[in-house]
């Protein structure tokens, strides 16, 4: 398969400290694969986080690298752990205790999608699995890694802000009846994957924009918060999850009505998430 791992849009030059990634808006489904798939093409997209990528498309304008998954989720997800392999889904794969991910059917390779819709029909080979972690997981990781390395060199702290979208129902378990609605999740697994202060500002930009913003539940972050937030090491990383009926049809798969103008107040908010890691600028020391 001759599909890109990834697409990196790089900024003329990186003047924050702030990574903008998107590991589940890939629509890049391998014709093997769908035509394997038992879900319709429609079903089967149900489980990207499709837009996102065009949603945060401007942070490159403001200095930041924006780095896109080259392969969909329903076909390897890189919001899990390469060994998050799934023993009622692969063939040979071994069991590694209780993982609610996996036993939900949404480990590396996913064995369902939204609604619990089986992809497959049987098992697929431990060789496939692998292959399919060699060929997309690893070198979005490796370039992820990269840019967080990066930035911290260059400025002393990394911010990734791990982009994301969730199902407008997702949240009518969560949300207590009177309250309003979150129109954004943040997650920063309650504090271990991003200081305060990061995450407080982070929530301020959408908060700005009129937005409604929930901390953590339902969505705390998964592997990606988990693996490259360490905050006493000044590397931050915050999920952030926003409702889809802001900006699409669940239903059809495609750009609402609204998609225009939440596009537009989104190039206000990648503004100042890009600002978040910038270097403040210090006054020259008067003369005495």
């Amino acid at each position: 398969m001759s599909q890109a791992a990834y697409h990196l849009h790089a900024p003329l030059r990186r003047e924050t400290s702030v990574v903008f990634a998107s590991p589940h808006s890939s629509c890049a489904y391998p014709a093997t694969f769908l035509e394997r798939a038992l879900p319709d093409a429609l079903a089967i997209r149900s489980s990207e986080d499709a837009f996102v990528d065009r949603l945060f498309e401007t942070a490159p304008l403001h200095g930041a690298p924006l780095l896109l998954a080259g392969a969909p989720r329903a076909y390897v997800d890189l919001n899990r752990s390469a060994d998050e392999l799934d023993p009622a889904l692969i063939e040979g794969a071994r069991h590694h205790g209780h993982n609610p991910r996996i036993a939900s059917g949404l480990g590396v390779i996913p064995r369902v999608v939204a609604g619990g819709r089986a992809i497959y029909d049987g098992k697929i080979g431990v060789a496939e699995a692998r292959k399919r972690i060699d060929l997309f997981w690893r070198p979005y990781h490796a370039a992820l890694a990269a840019e967080m390395n990066a930035a911290h060199r260059a400025f002393g702290n990394a911010i990734l802000i791990d982009c994301h979208s969730m199902p407008h129902e997702a949240l009518d378990c969560s949300v207590r009846s009177g309250a309003r609605r979150p129109d954004v999740v943040l997650g920063d697994r309650f504090g271990a994957s991003a200081s305060r202060e990061v995450t407080e500002k982070i929530e301020a930009a959408f908060l700005r924009a009129g937005l409604s913003v929930a901390r953590n539940t339902p969505f705390a972050g998964a592997y990606i918060a988990q693996a490259y937030g360490r905050p006493p090491r000044g590397r931050h990383a915050v999920q952030v999850e926003i409702d889809r009926a802001l900006y699409m049809d669940e239903r059809t798969v495609t750009p609402s009505a609204d998609f225009d103008a939440f596009h537009t107040l989104m190039k206000g908010v990648i503004a100042e998430l890009a600002e978040i890691g910038r270097p403040v600028s210090r006054m020259p020391l008067a003369a005495e």
